[in-house]
């Protein structure tokens, strides 16, 4: 028998569940005390999420890469700008899809196009490119201060708006 007179609330941790169903482990109760889904009207529905990447009826495949444009934005300690911009030179020449690299002796951004299945993925790339290459293109300790994913509806909307960079900018490393 409980503990508890009839009319008061159970002390929190006690075996009444919540909504007075009864005990854990009765029919119709979830371990937790949570009703299952033959829960009785006006009672209060388990709230769910939808998990990254998943997709509604309609839209692409999920095993579809997109084409995200990225924008990597990181900082620091001043170096000097020609082991900067040697250090950027290896990392577009490592990686190819770099587009374009600006920089000073204390910062730099970085703007590519990225491949992945949604921006979740295209963003842990991104968030991984500056510290995975700092020893083999000889890049700055600096640390990531920006970063920007857009799909490439977006992107292009915001050429055609003029916002964002020029089409005609220049492929490569140049400074700021």
């Amino acid at each position: 028998m409980s503990g508890v007179r009839p009319g008061t609330a159970a002390p929190r941790g006690g075996s009444a569940s919540r909504g007075g169903a009864g005990a854990r482990g009765a029919p119709g109760t979830r371990p937790g005390g949570a009703r299952s889904a033959n829960r009785a009207g006006g009672e209060e529905r388990a709230l769910t999420s939808v998990a990254a990447g998943d997709r509604f009826r309609g839209e692409e495949p999920e095993h579809t890469p997109r084409l995200w444009h990225v924008t990597l934005s990181v900082s620091g300690a001043r170096a000097p700008l020609t082991e900067v911009r040697r250090a950027l030179e290896q990392l577009a020449h490592d990686h190819p899809f770099l587009l374009t690299s600006r920089y000073a002796d204390d910062h730099a951004e970085i703007r590519y196009w990225e491949e992945a299945r949604d921006l979740h993925d295209a963003a842990a790339v991104a968030l991984r490119l500056w510290g995975e290459h700092r020893q083999t293109a000889g890049l700055p300790p600096w640390e990531i201060v920006g970063l920007e994913v857009i799909d490439r509806a977006t992107y292009h909307q915001r050429i055609a708006a003029g916002y964002g960079p020029a089409p005609a900018t220049p492929v490569g490393v140049h400074p700021f």
